[in-house]
């Protein structure tokens, strides 16, 4: 009940402020130059790129906590095995 009145008022809310008008006079005013494809490149390659970037600092956070904790873990293991002798 609660997630119908809210689709409702969502619905009523998108009806009452969309103006079909506006957003046909907007591409009269859009300047495109000769910067416009490499602002959309470069955007484009960010978009891309980010993850990948992402992924490898991930990786080599999550490679060198590893690495931490088997040391640690070794090092327990090690000194566990001298209390016994």
């Amino acid at each position: 009940m609660n997630t119908k009145l809210t689709m409702a008022i969502l619905a009523i809310w998108m009806t009452l402020f969309c103006h079909v008008a506006f957003a046909a006079d907007s591409y009269r005013y859009l300047r495109v130059s000769i910067d416009t494809p490499w602002a959309i490149f470069i955007f484009l390659l960010l978009i891309i790129l980010f993850p990948f970037v992402l992924s490898a600092v991930l990786y080599w956070h999550f490679a060198i906590k590893k690495h931490q904790a088997e040391r640690e873990n070794k090092a327990d293991t090690e000194s566990s095995i001298e209390e016994r002798q």
